[in-house]
């Protein structure tokens, strides 16, 4: 009897702490929303009102740009969106963006993470993702001064003046053989791949092609679609396991891997032919993917180019 009456008053006691604990941290959620709501109220940009833990995100719809428009006819031409854990800041107007992206353009250099851009970008060892600082600035004089310098860029004419003649030979012969309009869009689209792909890689790599040129064209749109989805993860954190639910991770790491797989056959069948051959290429004669590999093994850049550095470079050239 006396054991019973003892396990009754500690199943109380239990229950009581657990309410108490349960009060006291719902009285701490709502003390950190007051004070930070207090905090932001004080700050000079205008602001509109947000929910707690999602911010403004409910705000933006699903036509984002059509939304910031109407937000900004009522706040100002500069203002700040809280996105889950993120502020950002929206101007809408030419001589403010110029302060930003031209004055001031080293405080806002940096991009937010992203789970997308860091998995398939190799953990941010390109150019476009990659943090400010000494890396980036490597990155970019590798870009600069060898892979986009006027000489280099130069070197490709005869790619051009190939892909030019061939695009023109086929508007005249759809021209004479059928009444339908030409879709010079996807035409000139499909040159623009066609000389990305030659100056990259010295092939097209396009649906003409074969398998390989077809998969890289469907990993190319589906990168696409991924780098504009809404992960939650990157917004809320503690609720990134909603994107393991909606199966992008899955999606995420599906096309990482066939990435992954593609850029690895290509640069060892570049390797295993340098290799073979007796005679080396001339600067004038390498693409893109030969001048990393050169300064891959110079190792004269400061920085030492991994194949992971060279994978995320060309995805981002071919992307682009």
């Amino acid at each position: 009897m006396t054991s019973f009456l003892l396990m009754s008053q500690l199943h109380e006691m239990l229950i009581q702490l657990m309410t108490s604990l349960l009060f006291l941290l719902l009285c701490l959620f709502v003390a950190k929303y007051l004070i930070f709501t207090t905090a932001t109220s004080k700050k000079l940009l205008p602001s509109p009102s947000r929910l707690p833990i999602v911010g403004n995100l409910h705000q933006l719809g699903t036509h984002p740009h059509r939304s910031l428009w109407s937000l900004a006819q009522r706040y100002g031409s500069i203002m700040l969106l809280q996105l889950g854990i993120k502020p950002a800041v929206v101007v809408s107007s030419p001589d403010l963006a110029r302060e930003i992206m031209k004055t001031h353009d080293v405080i806002f250099a940096n991009r937010p993470d992203s789970r997308v851009a860091k998995r398939l970008l190799y953990n941010y060892r390109d150019l476009s993702w990659s943090p400010y600082g000494e890396y980036w600035r490597q990155m970019r004089s590798i870009c600069v001064m060898r892979l986009l310098s006027s000489k280099r860029v130069k070197s490709f004419r005869l790619y051009r003046e190939e892909e030019t003649a061939e695009l023109i030979k086929k508007v005249t012969v759809q021209s004479c053989s059928c009444s339908t309009p030409i879709d010079l869009s996807e035409m000139l689209i499909s040159l623009t791949r066609d000389l990305i792909c030659r100056a990259a890689f010295g092939r097209k790599y396009n649906e003409n092609e074969g398998e390989s040129g077809r998969k890289l064209k469907k990993l190319l749109e589906e990168l696409g679609e991924m780098l504009g989805v809404f992960s939650v993860g990157d917004f809320i954190p503690w609720l990134g396991w909603l994107d393991q639910v909606s199966g992008l991770n899955a999606k995420i790491e599906r096309v990482f891997r066939e990435f992954d797989h593609f850029f690895n056959v290509v640069i060892d069948d570049r390797m295993a032919r340098q290799d073979d051959s007796s005679v080396g290429l001339s600067e004038d004669g390498m693409d893109l993917l030969d001048i990393l590999l050169q300064i891959q093994k110079d190792g004269t850049n400061g920085i030492h180019m991994a194949k992971e550095h060279i994978k995320a470079i060309l995805l981002v050239i071919r992307f682009s």
